[in-house]
């Protein structure tokens, strides 16, 4: 009877308790590559082209929780620019949709990351799906 107690605690220590349904979000930006992986609890959904900040603007690297979130967003800074699915991560740099489409894949922002709307929409229920606290956005190069 021991043994079985014994092994039952080892079980429930290696398996832990069941699993919440919330899962980690991760956006995996390269600065390199122009591209954003997407991963739920390691598994990777999804890959899109992006662009990071253009010459003289930055997009800083580092591991980010995201700090707020806004379905329809426009820039105070940047002439009114929409930003749809903004999800801002290090005070006024998100990643957003952009309809400047063409551009994805090569550095052409003032230092955010923007995604197709499509994309933008995904991560941005992902998100909100999991929550905040159970995401990060890691920039590389």
């Amino acid at each position: 009877m021991r043994i079985l107690a014994v092994t039952l605690l080892a079980l429930f220590a290696l398996f832990g308790h069941a699993r919440t349904a919330d899962a980690a979000v991760e956006a995996r930006i390269n600065i390199s590559t122009q591209r954003m992986v997407v991963l739920v609890d390691g598994v990777k959904t999804g890959e899109f082209a992006v662009s990071t900040g253009r010459k003289g603007y930055r997009t800083p690297t580092g591991a980010f929780k995201p700090q707020h979130m806004h379905k329809k967003y426009y820039s105070h800074k940047y002439h009114n620019s929409p930003m749809p699915n903004s999800i801002f991560f290090n005070g006024g740099i998100a990643v957003h949709g952009t309809y400047e489409t063409a551009r994805l894949g090569s550095p052409a922002s003032h230092g955010c990351v923007r995604v197709a709307p499509r994309a933008a929409a995904q991560l941005y229920d992902l998100v909100r799906q999991h929550g905040m606290d159970n995401s990060r956005i890691v920039v590389t190069y």
